[in-house]
């Protein structure tokens, strides 16, 4: 992988994957077939969303990951041009299929998901090695848990700006990993399994748990339609979120860390870019597909409709 000669403001190491979405009228159980709306395709996975979400907020970004050798590739790659989003440390695995992920979202706008992580599998700690560059001079650093650990390690060890870790899916963390993290952005089940604990049912349980967490400056647990709870040592805040009526919440935690690290680049203080990423999830949840319903910062500022 190579490097970009200008430093990005935002670095996003993480998934690329095709979204396959389907409409429900609700959601199968277990051995049940029920029928869904003509299929759609999106560009998707974690890191490309939250990488879209940061640059269609203004924000300069640079992806590092990797992508099949095949068609969706040339999607994936044409979307993030389009956005703007830097390229130069996006690598392709040969041999390998791109990430793709399956979709069903209901007529309350709940969704399941099912991802096949294809060449984000393969991404290692030396490939975000040789992007280096682009991760060290960053302003801030995004990862989540779609690609493997030893390359999440990688990226937050090499951060030297601000990192923001979203531990998604969910699954232990490194105790090293998470004392270089500044804003860990776990929602309440992740939050759980990092800390060994059934899922939090109040602001207060979550409070408690995110102060169990060895290491993190802050946590910032995502509720959904409840907005987000900002722990940062001694203090906590609630932030509700507006009310909206939801087509489809895929995507929008992508979208709440992606607006996080545009503020923080802004140099917003922490509890004030929780409150911007509230307002651009919410908006998120109003239209379907990941990268297709995230706002711009002109929309974000507009009243939900």
């Amino acid at each position: 992988m190579s490097t970009v000669a200008r430093p990005p403001e935002v670095t996003v190491v993480g998934s690329l994957n095709v979204d396959h979405v389907l409409e429900v009228r609700r959601l199968p159980e277990p051995g049940e077939t029920v029928l869904g709306s003509d299929l759609r395709e999106f560009a998707g996975g974690k890191g490309s969303n939250q990488a879209v979400a940061a640059a269609r907020l203004g924000r300069d970004v640079a992806i590092v990951g990797l992508v099949g050798d095949d068609h969706p590739a040339g999607v994936l790659r044409e979307t993030l041009r389009a956005e703007g989003v830097g390229q130069d440390a996006l690598g392709e695995s040969e041999g390998a299929r791109s990430g793709v992920a399956y979709i069903l979202v209901d007529e309350a706008g709940e969704n399941t998901v099912v991802v096949s992580p294809g060449a984000n599998a393969r991404l290692t700690a030396d490939d975000v090695r040789a992007a280096g560059d682009v991760v060290r001079r960053a302003d801030v650093v995004v990862v989540q848990m779609e690609i493997p650990e030893d390359a999440v390690d990688e990226a937050v060890r090499l951060a030297e700006g601000t990192v923001v870790l979203n531990p998604a899916p969910a699954r232990p963390v490194d105790q090293e990993t998470l004392r270089q993290v500044d804003v860990l952005v776990p929602n309440r089940s992740e939050l759980g399994v990092l800390a060994g604990a059934p899922e939090p049912r109040t602001i207060d349980e979550a409070t408690e748990l995110a102060r169990s967490l060895d290491g993190p400056r802050a946590v910032v647990v995502t509720l959904g339609s409840d907005g987000a709870l900002l722990v940062d040592g001694d203090s906590h805040t609630h932030v509700p979120a507006s009310e909206v009526e939801v087509a489809d919440p895929t995507g929008a935690g992508d979208t709440f860390c992606g607006a996080l690290a545009d503020a923080l680049v802004r140099g917003t203080d922490t509890l004030d870019a929780v409150r911007w990423a509230v307002q651009a999830s919410a908006r998120a949840v109003t239209a379907l597909g990941a990268q297709a319903a995230m706002p711009t910062a002109e929309q974000v500022h507009s009243p939900p409709q």
